[in-house]
């Protein structure tokens, strides 16, 4: 409702309308009080959770007078103290804190500490002494562990406890439906703040997580399971307590000095190519040299410089002066976002060169959201390709969207497709993938130059190959199995 008080978007819309938006916040904004801006959550420091506080920080510091046009507000349960401290350096910016120590549960919470219990085992233990409609809530460290334990469960009790995953990808719809019907869920963090847990009475907490941390040797981000932050571990502590008395298990023991009080926010540990591009493409036409000082916590200068000798390396800036685009760049900023600038190139290959368009932008959408290859050994071998996994997975999505075209849009249920098309074990990235494909068939149905070549499926996996390496042919790896009888090495190839 484009006449509404209140506007409700996720830190990346809210990121992406402070770098493009020149009208979002104005001093030609008419209004009879200030607008008011709220980010919550902020102790999560995701990427554009930072980028959306340098954003602010940018816009307060450059723009002095518009400090009499807006508030805002930074909520969090826990913070670091970087973030106050950003503003509080703004000259002439007034800064409050707000700190509710006296904040306790309703209800008392018990903390076990139980470092040597199996989590399927404590599992079976608490939901055998539950009262009726009691919620036992599993945080593991990643997607991938959230739905082993779910399968595994279901496999040791022959089906009597059935274990509802809740991870970032999923709708809020299916979240809330697992939520309304279920008594036990294994979780990554996405269930430590923004979701509402009616009858939760215990929590069971492995103190893990998985993060993706990127390499500059290895160039390449890998995930690595790290001790959860001291913050952390409360916030999941904190989900108990509300509705009746709760019981926390914890099954980590860390030794004192050995659990960071806070995390480390992702711009600090991730590569920066992508966020290098997007400053640059933006209407601020900035760069993290420059925009770096507007952030909370700074990376570190050689991330930064991996970042602009990779925009080099894919020939998307000028070697010679860094600071244009080269004609090759100037188009790639005009496609919708793949999350990756090597999809980017590749899917531009494909538009302009290959003529596989179709494929590619569907391949971009299920690479997107897939981040382990274990849900291939669980695809049905009909859909299997002899051309490899990327013919296979680009299967899967055909098979799907052939449904999805044929019948009209209120027909289509996404979930019995998947169980007709024997594919219910990978309906987890199935549903994220389409939802993600809906999006680029949108933007690209917008662009008269590349609206029709969007449509255009070869199905040719020579064509498809020659795209893909047109934007990955710096990160070919091959596996010295095959060349030395080693097993699980790769050597750049």
């Amino acid at each position: 409702n484009v006449q509404g008080n209140i506007l409700y978007l996720t830190d990346g819309l809210l990121k992406e309308r402070l770098l493009n938006d020149e009208n979002l916040i104005t001093l030609n904004t008419k209004t009879t009080k200030s607008v008011i801006f709220f980010m919550d959550e902020v102790h999560e420091r995701s990427i554009n959770i930072d980028l959306c506080l340098a954003l602010f920080a940018r816009l307060l510091k450059l723009n002095p007078k518009l400090k009499t046009k807006m508030k805002l507000i930074i909520s969090s349960a826990t913070l670091d103290a970087s973030v106050p401290s950003l503003y509080r350096k703004i000259s002439g910016c007034s800064l409050a804190e707000f700190n509710l120590t006296s904040l306790s549960t309703l209800y008392p919470v018990t903390f076990n500490r139980v470092p040597n219990e199996n989590l399927l085992d404590l599992v079976q233990q608490l939901y055998s002494q539950r009262n009726r409609h009691d919620q036992i809530l599993c945080f593991v460290g990643s997607t991938q562990d959230v739905h082993e334990n779910c399968q595994l469960l279901k496999k040791l009790t022959k089906g009597a406890i059935v274990a509802y995953p809740l991870i970032q990808s999923q709708s809020a719809i299916d979240q809330q439906k697992y939520i309304e019907q279920g008594s036990v869920f294994i979780s990554t963090t996405v269930a430590e703040t923004s979701l509402t847990f009616p009858c939760l009475k215990y929590v069971i907490d492995t103190g893990v997580i998985n993060m993706p941390v990127y390499s500059l040797e290895l160039e390449r981000t890998e995930l690595q399971e790290i001790k959860a932050a001291e913050s952390t571990t409360k916030q999941r502590l904190g989900r108990l307590g509300r509705t009746q008395p709760g019981e926390y298990y914890a099954l980590y023991n860390y030794p004192s000095g050995q659990q960071r009080k806070y995390p480390i926010p992702q711009i600090c540990q991730s590569e920066l190519v992508n966020i290098e591009f997007s400053l640059r493409k933006s209407r601020l036409k900035t760069n993290l040299r420059e925009f770096q000082e507007y952030l909370p916590d700074k990376p570190k200068q050689e991330y930064i410089d991996d970042a602009i000798k990779q925009l080099q390396r894919l020939e998307l800036i000028d070697t010679a002066s860094n600071a244009h685009f080269t004609s090759l760049g100037a188009a790639i900023a005009k496609l919708p976002d793949f999350s990756s600038l090597s999809m980017s190139k590749a899917v531009y290959a494909a538009l302009k060169r290959y003529r596989c368009g179709r494929d590619l932008i569907v391949l971009s959408s299920v690479l997107s959201v897939l981040n382990t290859s274990a849900i291939l050994k669980s695809i049905p071998a009909e859909y299997k390709r002899p051309e490899g996994d990327f013919m296979t997975l680009l299967q899967v999505m055909n098979t799907i969207l052939l449904v999805r075209d044929a019948v009209p849009a209120k027909q289509f249920n996404i979930d019995l497709v998947c169980t007709a098309k024997r594919l219910s074990t990978a309906a987890h990235v199935i549903k994220p993938a389409l939802r993600r494909y809906k999006n680029l068939e949108k933007a690209f149905s917008l662009s008269d130059e590349l609206h029709e070549l969007a449509r255009v499926q070869s199905g040719n996996w020579e064509n498809i190959a020659k795209a893909l390496l047109k934007g990955f042919s710096d990160k070919v790896y091959a596996s010295q199995k095959i060349l030395q009888g080693k097993t699980q090495q790769y050597v750049k190839y």
